[in-house]
């Protein structure tokens, strides 16, 4: 059960859990093949093959085995591989990610997500923590953090306890001080609970717990539910 007493600070996910990630994605990878289509159009042809796609992607994390924690790096020599397998110039893969990082970044917040930092951060400092690439600058919601962490910039991410042991302490937290809130049961909440933290699992689609051996200290359907608890 969840202890809001010892909440001292709040780590948050970013990715699915402030905003749906996969319409995202999906709007950036248009932006993408909508910027190659001019430039490199065999690229845009090799790439309409899922099955070459897939395999483009898998040996990029291949050979980029020891960068898998830098989902930047691996989306950008994946572009670079598939210009290389087509024909094309594979110098244009630097342009073309920052025409991918760019649309990523237009995000569309779930409609609880504003309210929810507004009120947070007004109670509790704030630490973005994410396995993903997003930047909380660029997205918009620099002003509700006191601190951002990323599986890119630290080395290793989520489920690894010290990635949330780094998150606590950019605020001068413990981790037993700390509250984790995060969508994903694996990545965030066994990671966070083993960690040491409290965590409440934003679970918007309805999904069972699939960890037996660890159980979320609250479950909740949206952020708001999380707020009208703590605040």
């Amino acid at each position: 059960m969840l202890n809001p007493s010892r909440i001292k600070a709040i780590t948050l996910d970013l990715d699915d859990t402030l905003w749906p990630i996969w319409p995202t994605i999906a709007r950036a990878e248009t932006a993408l093949t909508n910027w190659l289509a001019d430039r490199a159009p065999a690229t845009v042809g090799l790439l309409a093959q899922p099955e070459v796609k897939r395999q483009i992607r898998a040996d990029t994390e291949a050979q980029f085995a020891h960068l898998a924690h830098d989902l930047g790096v691996i989306r950008r020599e994946a572009i670079r591989l598939a210009l290389q397998r087509a024909g094309d110039d594979p110098a244009l893969a630097e342009p073309a990610f920052e025409v991918f990082f760019d649309a990523r970044h237009q995000v569309d917040l779930f409609a609880d997500a504003l309210p929810a930092l507004e009120a947070l951060s007004a109670r509790y400092p704030l630490v973005a923590l994410t396995n993903g690439n997003a930047d909380i600058g660029r997205v918009g919601l620099a002003r509700y953090f006191k601190g951002a962490l990323s599986a890119r910039d630290f080395g290793v991410g989520k489920p690894d306890p010290r990635i949330f042991h780094a998150a606590a302490a950019l605020v001068g937290t413990a981790a037993e001080d700390t509250l984790h809130v995060g969508d994903d049961a694996h990545l965030d909440g066994v990671g966070g609970l083993g960690a040491g933290m409290q965590f409440v699992w934003v679970n918007r689609a309805g999904h069972d717990w699939a960890h037996a051996s660890c159980q979320p200290h609250l479950t909740v359907a949206d952020l708001q539910t999380l707020v009208d608890r703590l605040v």
